[in-house]
């Protein structure tokens, strides 16, 4: 597992009503701080990414279909600088996973619906001055392989 990526498994609370599930709470030792709350979505066959953050963490949850998530390390001076690392988030099996910064991500939509992200990140976006750093999603300095054949 990259140095700082964390992962958490949400309580589903059932009953015959439906479910509630908690992603964060400020009380936790899992929160960091609040930036924003959106939520983004992937269609089968394509890949978003690859991207990082220099001041934020995101807190990625799959709301529906099923999410594979590609991570990077590229910082220096980690302890896991080189290594990739994919993390399935399939449905009904809620987690929320916190991309630190400096972590190349992205994402893709796992089998035949399209995939809906919830992301909390740690610092609202700011468009005069994006906290967003690029490179493509076949980029081949990135040992991780996309099963989708586009990307953006």
């Amino acid at each position: 597992m990259i140095e700082g990526v964390k992962i958490k498994e949400l309580k589903v609370n059932r009953d015959e009503r439906g479910r509630l599930y908690e992603i964060l709470r400020m009380d936790e030792e899992f929160f960091q701080q609040f930036g924003q709350v959106y939520i983004t979505t992937v269609n089968p066959g394509y890949a978003k990414g690859w991207h990082y953050h220099k001041h934020q963490a995101d807190n990625f949850t799959c709301v529906s279909g099923t999410l594979r998530i590609g991570l990077y390390d590229a910082r220096e001076g980690s302890k896991t600088r080189g290594e990739s690392q994919e993390v399935i988030i399939p449905s009904g099996q809620p987690v929320v996973v916190r991309i630190p910064e400096g972590i190349y991500h992205g994402f893709e939509a796992v089998g035949s619906s399209e995939a809906i992200v919830l992301n909390i990140p740690t610092r609202p976006y700011n468009p005069k001055e994006p906290d967003e750093f690029r490179l493509p999603f076949d980029c081949k300095d990135i040992p991780f392989k996309w099963h989708a054949k586009k990307g953006g």
